[in-house]
């Protein structure tokens, strides 16, 4: 294969279609408009959500619940999600995210105490539950605060 041989797979390219280009082209005139109106005019039509002045639906519903917006969002990992790391080795949030366990370090790490731990390990996190503070410092390892 050259390069001039390169092309795009059939039917993957579209024509581009002429608006306003006669009585022919199937879309003349108004050219898909319609007639007058504020949606024909240079400029016009409403914004998103508008409803013609009617009292919109966004204004109609309760608003409901309450958003902390001081709250600390963390990333979450169970005592047996620690199982797959070796012995003795520390694991941070970039250990987590290296192997794949957690996806982002939003506001830190907190570790919950589902399931067991056999191995020592150095678990360097930002809260600790005191189930998985208990199970990891049981199997000889650490749970150090950051």
């Amino acid at each position: 294969m050259k390069l001039y041989e390169l092309a795009p797979a059939s039917g993957a390219v579209k024509e581009k279609y002429r608006k306003g280009r006669g009585a022919g082209s199937g879309n003349g005139k108004t050219a898909g408009k319609g007639h007058k109106g504020q949606n024909a005019r240079s400029g016009g039509g409403v914004r998103p959500g508008f409803e013609g002045g009617q009292l919109p639906l966004y204004r109609k519903l309760p608003k409901r619940g309450f958003k902390n917006h001081f709250a600390k969002t963390y990333a979450i990992i169970n005592v047996d999600d620690l199982e797959k790391f070796e012995a003795g080795s520390v694991i941070t949030v970039t250990e987590l995210i290296a192997k794949g366990i957690v996806k982002d370090q939003f506001d830190g790490l907190k570790v919950l105490g589902n399931g067991e731990i056999t191995k020592a390990l150095t678990v360097k996190a930002t809260v600790f539950s005191a189930s998985a503070q208990q199970k990891i410092e049981a199997a000889g390892g650490k749970a150090e605060v950051v």
